[in-house]
Formats: structure tokens, C-alpha cells, sequence
């Protein structure tokens, strides 16, 4: 299953008052792992950025001027995404803001709906959380994701932070560390076929391997709410 974690930043609240994408953030995850494939483009819109939405993002019109429009981005960020399931967080906001950019390129560009499926980590954290602030600051806290970088808003930034609060708002059915790389499907047929007999060996985990499963598990635990399953078993 291929994934993308996408986050953006605006000149302001409202595409259609004419608030333009700025930033691009896209962290793909590939069977729940990091690919080390990312996306980030920062943009020049055409327009001012409102002081607030400044404020949150720290992005100038300085900064932005020399960067390229969106236009001379989207074949390599649809290329990107085309045909992933995307991971946004209030995924309203960001898909509405997309949607308006693809559609200054005409109707050939399509909208966002139209090339991928998406998931609302927002609505996820509503149901797991009902009542209680859902923000991704929130969540990281709740979830013990370190976001102790996150000075200001920032795309990619806030795509990472979001894939370790997506992983853990899931029940951690994936590994949550950014170090482990993606290893590609074998068949069990050809898995078997390929060993010897004799050639299997039992491979102990190390004190720090240990530490950092319960490390793991802890998280687990706080975000659902209940003992893991592997702690029943092993009791």
C-alpha cells in the first residue's frame, strides 16, 4: 500500500477568496514505512501573504518571490501522488486549496478526488478522541511525538510529525521509527523455496532493541487506551 503524508501552507484561509498554496509537504510511506521519498516545494503565489497566516508559517513575500508558480510544479507533484492514498490532516482545508490550483490549469489537470483516495487523520482523531482538541500539536503530546521543533508551521515538517501521529493513531499496525527501510514483498512460495534446511537461527533482541520495543509498546498503550496485545500474550 503506498501512501503519501501531504501537508501545505497558504497565503491565508480561503482559496476562494483567491489565497494561494505556498508550500508543498509529501512524505511516502510504502506498507507503512518510510521510502525516504519525500516532495517539497515552496512556491511563489502571486500574490501577498496575510500578515497572520505569516505569523503561523514565518513564509515572506520576500522569500517567496523567486521561487516557481505552481504551475511549473504539478506534472512532478501529480507524478508524486497519482494513484496514493493521501494522509492529510483536516484534509478539507488542503484539498480545497489543491483543487483550486489544479483548476487554473485547466480542466485537463482534474482535481485531487480524481487521483487519489483520502484520509482525514483529523476525523480519525475526532472518533478515537471525541471532545477533546484534535489539533496536530494536540496529538503529538496525547501520542508522544516529539514535536518539540515545531516553532512554526512548515509543510514537510508537519508531514513528518503527522506520519509518526498517523502510525500511532492506528494502533502502531506499522514500524514508527523514520530509520527502518522499506523491504519489498516476497511471495512465501519463493521465501521457502530459497532456504536450506538447518539455515534458520533464532536472533535474540538486544538490551537497546528490548528498551525500544517497550518504548513502543508504552505508546501503544496510551493511545489506545488498553494493554497491547503482545503484553497479554506474554503475561
Amino acid at each position: 500500500m503506498r501512501q503519501i503524508i501531504l501537508d501545505t501552507e497558504t497565503t491565508g484561509l480561503d482559496a476562494a477568496r483567491g489565497h494561494r498554496v505556498i508550500e508543498i509537504g509529501c512524505v511516502e510511506l510504502v506498507e507503512r514505512r518510510p521510502s525516504g521519498r519525500v516532495f517539497h516545494r515552496y512556491l511563489n503565489p502571486q500574490r501577498e501573504v496575510d500578515r497572520g497566516a505569516a505569523e503561523v508559517h514565518g513564509l515572506t513575500d520576500e522569500f517567496l518571490a523567486d521561487k516557481p508558480l505552481f504551475a511549473q510544479v504539478a506534472d512532478e507533484f501529480l507524478a508524486f501522488i497519482d494513484g496514493a492514498e493521501l494522509v492529510i490532516h483536516n484534509a478539507a482545508f488542503d484539498v480545497g486549496f489543491l483543487d483550486a490550483e489544479l483548476s487554473r490549469l485547466g480542466p485537463g489537470a482534474g482535481s485531487i478526488a480524481s487521483r487519489c483516495s483520502v484520509l482525514d487523520t483529523l476525523k480519525l482523531a475526532r472518533e478515537r478522541y471525541p471532545g477533546q482538541r484534535n489539533s496536530l500539536d494536540a496529538l503529538c503530546k496525547r501520542l508522544g511525538v516529539d514535536n518539540s521543533g515545531r516553532d512554526l508551521h512548515g509543510a514537510l515538517l508537519d508531514a513528518n510529525l503527522l506520519a509518526e501521529v498517523y502510525l500511532a493513531l492506528t494502533a502502531g499496525q506499522g514500524e514508527m521509527s523514520f530509520d527502518s527501510p522499506v523491504v519489498a514483498a516476497t511471495s512465501g512460495e519463493a521465501a521457502l523455496a530459497s532456504l536450506k534446511l538447518g539455515a534458520l537461527r533464532v536472533l535474540r533482541a538486544s538490551a537497546e532493541e528490548a528498551a525500544a520495543h517497550e518504548t513502543r509498546l508504552d505508546a501503544i498503550a496510551k493511545a489506545a487506551k488498553k494493554t497491547p496485545v503482545w503484553r497479554e500474550l506474554a503475561s
